[in-house]
């Protein structure tokens, strides 16, 4: 299963720690299209050396974006890439999970808690020790559907 994964990048690389936990639980569930999110290399200038620069980052992501099953996001850094990447996965009627830390004191856009569904777009709030078990009820939630 390709599995692809948000967080953000430009926004802030504060929870790069997290990402980092979170690919490595997904791992277990299939390919991650987008491993170098969770890489401390990575800063909030983006990825350097790019041939074709911003321009091909955008049409690199969206090929992988329709290239993955599953969209798993880390939603508690806001990133208009992010949401964008979002806005995306819905018109191509990807299975998405949200991941958002409550303890980060910030409140999660209206426009991502309001699209869950329950079914196709889900929404989790979550603690850092909780992470592989939401993973772990989500994609066993795909297999029964």
């Amino acid at each position: 299963m390709n599995v692809y994964f948000c967080g953000s990048i430009r926004g802030g690389r504060d929870d790069v720690d997290v990402y980092r936990r979170i690919v490595h639980a997904l791992q277990t569930y299939g390919t991650v299209l987008t491993e170098h999110v969770s890489s401390s290399v990575l800063s909030d200038t983006g990825e350097a050396g790019t041939p074709s620069g911003d321009r091909g980052i955008h049409d690199r992501d969206v090929q992988w974006l329709r290239e993955s099953e599953v969209v798993v996001a880390e939603v508690t850094q806001p990133s208009l890439g992010v949401g964008y990447e979002l806005g995306r996965a819905v018109d191509m009627k990807k299975k998405i999970l949200c991941l958002f830390r409550p303890s980060s004191g910030r409140t999660l856009s209206a426009m991502i808690r309001g699209a869950e569904d329950g079914e196709r777009f889900v929404v989790k709030d979550y603690s850092e020790d909780q992470v592989e078990d939401v993973l772990q009820q989500f994609f066993s939630s795909l297999k029964r559907s």
